[in-house]
């Protein structure tokens, strides 16, 4: 894997991580039970983690940008298959959209 692609895949990570941190903010209940919500922000800190390695190679607003497409649209899909949330048609669209955006940000 070259160099870009190492630090891009450090932030696709931290964006899964950040996906794992909304799953489990979601059983915790609104951090009633307090096992899911503890290893919700164990998550997020370790998604930052991995954006703060991101950025030693690539510049933050693209880092940044991976982590909260990866994030909003995993966690669409994530919410789909296990929850039963459901999206209208117009916010599949969105989604799309910012999966393309990022991927032209990547580009760039």
């Amino acid at each position: 894997m070259s160099e870009p692609n190492f630090y891009f895949a450090f932030a696709v990570m931290a964006g899964i991580l950040d996906v794992a941190a909304n799953l489990a903010s979601t059983k915790s209940s609104g951090f009633a039970r307090r096992g899911w919500g503890v290893l919700s922000i164990l998550l997020v800190l370790a998604a930052f983690a991995l954006l703060a390695e991101a950025i030693k190679g690539m510049e933050l607003a693209i880092a940044y940008a991976v982590l909260g497409a990866t994030g909003i649209f995993g966690t669409a899909i994530a919410g789909r298959l296990l929850f039963g949330q459901k999206l209208k048609p117009i916010g599949w669209a969105g989604l799309a959209l910012i999966f393309g955006a990022v991927l032209v940000l990547h580009t760039a």
